[in-house]
């Protein structure tokens, strides 16, 4: 997925009110930049790293300025996570996850249950399949990728639903895209949320599929690159 037109190389001051961030452009002027995530974003920005915005011309947008990507100084990481699903959407369309090949029919945002799941797949002699996508960014030790960075009841609930899809005969897969490229495996952060940590252990042993791909990241683009061990 390609960046619509050339990101600007900047400097991040503070993250505050969680959709703001203070940003040092290189004339130096402070601006205030849209920052899309409502996560903690932990472990993917400090006081004085490298970002990159993007701009918009839009006169009825209030902040013209949006945090794409930070650099941590070992790696890139993205932090927009509305790019998420347009990057494993595109994966799919281009047949890019090995595991997902071969439908027909991709279909974002199915309704099913009480959730609605990103995408579900559907092709000749192939299973129904309910994919639920998750955004990666928080860094643990030894190089691993963890997730939730925080408590997330939603999150427990999309587990619980794939478990219920699973029983009911259909393919079910949890899907983890992980957006930065400083880490080289990924497990749940137990220590963060250990209910969702269970909860992923017993839908894999329930036959939910896990699949966890990492990104590749530069300042023109973001694509699915390589599959990641996953450690429970």
């Amino acid at each position: 997925m390609k960046f619509k037109s050339k990101l600007i190389k900047a400097t991040i001051q503070k993250r505050y009110k969680r959709f703001l961030s203070d940003i040092e452009l290189p004339s130096g002027e402070i601006i205030c930049a849209h920052v899309p995530n409502t996560g903690s974003m932990k472990t993917c920005w400090e006081p004085g790293w490298s970002v990159y915005l993007s701009q918009s011309d839009n006169p009825k947008r209030k902040l013209k300025y949006t945090l794409e990507l930070t650099n941590s100084g070992n790696a890139l990481i993205c932090v927009n996570t509305g790019m998420t699903n347009k990057i494993v959407h595109e994966a799919l369309l281009a047949d890019k996850i090995t595991e997902l090949t071969g439908y027909d029919n991709i279909k974002p945002e199915q309704k099913i249950l009480d959730s609605r799941l990103d995408f579900y797949l559907t092709g000749e002699e192939k299973p129904e399949t309910y994919v639920e996508v998750k955004n990666v960014t928080l860094l643990g030790d030894n190089k691993r990728a963890l997730f939730p960075d925080s408590v997330t009841t939603r999150g427990q609930k999309h587990l619980k639903d794939l478990i219920k899809i699973k029983k009911q005969g259909a393919r079910a897969i949890m899907f983890y895209l992980v957006n930065r490229q400083d880490v080289d495996s990924f497990s749940p952060a137990i220590d963060i949320d250990p209910v969702y940590a269970s909860l992923l252990k017993e839908a894999q042993e329930s036959g939910v599929e896990i699949l966890v791909y990492q990104t590749k990241i530069t300042e023109d683009e973001i694509t699915t690159a390589n599959k990641l061990p996953l450690v429970l």
